[in-house]
């Protein structure tokens, strides 16, 4: 994240708010209690992540949904609950013999004992398979658990293999999967790190603070994780959310505060004014960056799905975690680094004067940098049109193909194929069809004990039935006047549908919506008799209409906070609404080059990535949420530095170069490891993470190059004094200084000082 100046020491007014000051300077003085308290965070976390995985689940349910309620009735008054039951599916080859289907019978049955409230299902030919459920009336994670019990049970010298499939094997499945991938993606996020560190800080032992930061931050948050998932649904993917988005955000506010203290270090004569004054200004700036990113994640916690809630949870409490851990354990670290310890030793100088290399010496660098970055700014104020068109018709290209954007709540078939569970998935997908594996539940409530056999209801399940034959979308319906399509207690009856098309795929949905609104209603049920339509694809469809019912609202709400923030950062009107619509234009792009990497597949095979006909439900909510928070960050750091600049010389040009100028540098350090970091989801095997790992590393990369360094300046100078416009009528709510279009003229130098040399 880039730095900006000391506020206090550009405007002649104090440094440091006297509660911080404070704060940091008793921290220093128990620095053995806090370093031990990290200590223990650091264990409880490790514990914490490996014990995580048995907490957390793959699940879609809302609660207080038709599909919800028709999933209470299956697992209460029929003993099976979708997420809970496994199939068992046996490849044959050829027909299979009366002998084959006893021998695989009994080791189904044997294979259900081995689970509590476990029973098997029927038997069932498909082309090239046998294939039985095990239902259970357990749930998701507590079913999971049993997975490798069910395929020891089923373990037979003879005979062909068994593979177990379902929702609980499929977890299961999945934890290795998501812990291998986390190495995967640590192992190109860290090297990156480290080199931009090295080439930021030197060679010094201040490049280890930055990674001892972020360790206690994903322990933390992987410790208040466990806690939360003992009483809340928490996604499995949170893990390698928490980890490398953790080691991003970390490692970024950190290499702030240490290169700020690398300044501060020259001018105070002890370390610990040096380390008051550092977090008196580069960590208040950190506050407020993760303030910025916590306000765009805190909006998921009001999302009414469970699912997306959870991902806003762990996400939350990555920045919060990394605020505290700048409160508390970077000023110790600091303070024991020392001058000594932050003493620069460049890369090129080490290896010429240690390896003895001809490495040539680079006078100036520094200067150059800055240098660059100034230039820059001016080049593109001198033609700002020409530049903010042409950037501007870049984003609004890529953003067109997010117009045809296809959603689906989850897919099987993004899942990685070496599993035995997605193999067993595979099998039964070509043998019956992917609807057969995941079917549509129609569940009648005559509303009392002994009222699903009463004649009326039971003509209406014929109607209902008939509509459902007739359907296109259908390839098979079972119901009947005995279990297992009517309860014990005869008040609940059921249809079960099987479809052509998986689960998430849209035209199973619009069967959902067409059973909900057409069939349903035609079927003439009796007053009293309630239905309720359930089942995977029923599920889906209830996801995304709660999630995408919402998301305008958090849209809106995202805008107006965003807006208010940056209006009182600013001081003006125009700069927050511009930061606004370039955040949407920059998601937008995003979205869009999502859909032609993954679901158009343009591209996508030079870069490895699979194609998907979808793109996950929960993608574009999380990945708004996120990209909001960083982009406020990033435009309050740049911006901020160049009002302080306009304050004090009243040249739109010369601020907006200034600007750039100091934060240019520190600000592509930073998008380079976030870049890392997220591209270390696209390096794992679940298609769902890598559209969320190149969706977070493109916004970063648009963000940091196109929009903040292009952009940002044509569009300045473009509206050029209209910048820092605040009418006093929206002053003084804010509590900020109004800003006429004619700034105050700088004040007169000293007699003294007159016609000297600047």
């Amino acid at each position: 994240m880039p730095d900006t100046e000391d506020p206090g020491r550009a405007t002649g007014g104090g440094y440091a708010g006297p509660v911080l000051e404070r704060w940091v300077r008793t921290v220093l003085r128990f620095r053995v209690p806090v370093l031990l308290a990290w200590l223990a965070v650091l264990v409880v976390g490790a514990v914490s992540s490996q014990r995580l995985p048995g907490r957390l689940s793959i699940s879609f349910d809302v609660p207080g949904t038709e599909s919800a309620r028709a999933g209470q009735i299956l697992a209460r008054s029929f003993g099976e609950r979708p997420d809970g039951s496994f199939t068992v599916v046996f490849p044959v080859q050829g027909t299979s013999g009366r002998t084959l289907r006893l021998r695989a019978r009994a080791r189904v049955l044997r294979a259900a004992s081995a689970v509590p409230t476990g029973h098997a299902g029927t038997l069932r030919d498909g082309d090239g398979i046998l294939y039985a459920t095990i239902d259970t009336t357990l749930g998701l994670q507590a079913a999971a658990r049993y997975t490798d019990a069910v395929r020891h049970r089923l373990q037979a010298p003879t005979g062909p293999a068994a593979l177990v499939t379902g929702q609980p094997a499929i977890q299961h499945d999945l934890d290795p999967v998501i812990s291998a991938d986390l190495r995967r993606g640590e192992s190109l996020a860290v090297p990156v790190a480290l080199l931009v560190l090295l080439v930021v800080l030197g060679l010094s032992l201040a490049t280890a603070i930055p990674f001892l930061v972020a360790a206690c931050t994903i322990a933390a948050t992987l410790g208040a994780v466990y806690a939360l998932a003992h009483t809340l649904t928490m996604a499995t993917y949170l893990p390698i959310l928490v980890e490398l988005i953790g080691l991003a955000l970390a490692i970024d506010y950190s290499l702030l505060v240490v290169h700020r203290f690398r300044e501060e270090i020259e001018r105070e004569p002890s370390t610990e004014e040096a380390v008051v004054r550092t977090m008196a200004t580069a960590g208040r700036t950190v506050l407020s960056s993760g303030f910025a990113v916590a306000i765009g994640l805190a909006l998921l916690l009001f999302m009414p799905v469970p699912f997306i809630r959870s991902m806003g949870i762990g996400g939350l409490l990555i920045p919060l975690a990394s605020m505290a851990a700048m409160l508390t354990l970077q000023p110790v670290l600091l303070s024991l680094l020392g001058r000594r310890g932050v003493r620069r030793l460049p890369v090129a100088a080490f290896l010429r004067d240690r390896l003895e290399l001809p490495l040539p010496r680079l006078p100036g660098t520094h200067a150059l940098e800055q240098g660059l970055w100034a230039r820059l700014a001016r080049t593109i104020m001198r033609r700002p049109v020409v530049f903010l068109c042409g950037a501007s018709a870049l984003l609004v290209a890529a953003a067109i193909p997010s117009l045809f954007m296809q959603l689906t709540p989850g897919s099987l078939s993004g899942l990685p194929s070496s599993l035995e569970s997605t193999r067993g998935y595979t099998l039964l997908r070509r043998g019956i069809g992917p609807g057969v594996i995941t079917p549509t539940q129609i569940v009648v409530d005559g509303g009392a004990p002994g009222k699903a056999r009463d004649p009326a209801v039971e003509a209406a399940v014929n109607r209902l039935g008939d509509e459902l034959f007739r359907d296109f979308e259908l390839v098979g319906i079972a119901s009947g006047p005995k279990p297992p399509y009517v309860d014990p207690t005869r008040r609940y009856a059921r249809v079960v549908t099987a479809g052509v098309n998986e689960y998430g795929d849209d035209a199973t949905r619009r069967f959902v919506q067409r059973v909900r609104q057409r069939y349903v209603p035609a079927a003439r049920f009796p007053q009293g008799t309630r239905i309720s339509v359930g089942g995977a694809p029923a599920e889906g469809v209830d996801f995304l209409q709660r999630a995408y019912a919402s998301f305008p609202w958090l849209v809106l709400v995202a805008l107006v906070l965003t807006y208010l923030v940056l209006l009182r950062a600013f001081r003006s009107v125009l700069l927050p609404l511009k930061a606004v619509l370039l955040n949407l234009l920059t998601v937008a792009a995003v979205y869009g080059i999502l859909v032609t990497l993954f679901q158009w597949g343009l591209g996508a095979e030079l870069v490895g990535l699979p194609r998907a006909r979808q793109i996950d439900g929960w993608i574009p909510i999380f990945l708004f949420a996120v990209l909001f928070g960083l982009s406020m960050d990033y435009e309050v750091f740049i911006v901020r530095r160049m009002r302080e600049s306009w304050d004090h010389v009243p040249d739109n040009a010369r601020a907006v170069a200034h600007g750039l100028e100091r934060t240019g540098r520190i600000v592509t350090a930073a998008a380079v490891i976030m870049t890392a970091a997220f591209l270390g989801f696209a390096n794992g095997r679940i298609v769902a993470l890598q559209e969320l790992g190149i969706g977070l590393a493109l916004a970063v990369l648009l963000d940091a190059t196109l929009v903040r360094a292009v952009l940002v300046p044509s569009l300045m100078a473009v509206l050029g004094r209209y910048n820092w416009w605040l009418p006093g009528r929206l002053s003084r709510p804010m509590r900020v200084e109004p800003s006429p279009l004619q700034p105050r003229p700088l004040p007169e130098p000293p007699a003294a000082q007159r016609g000297s040399a600047p």
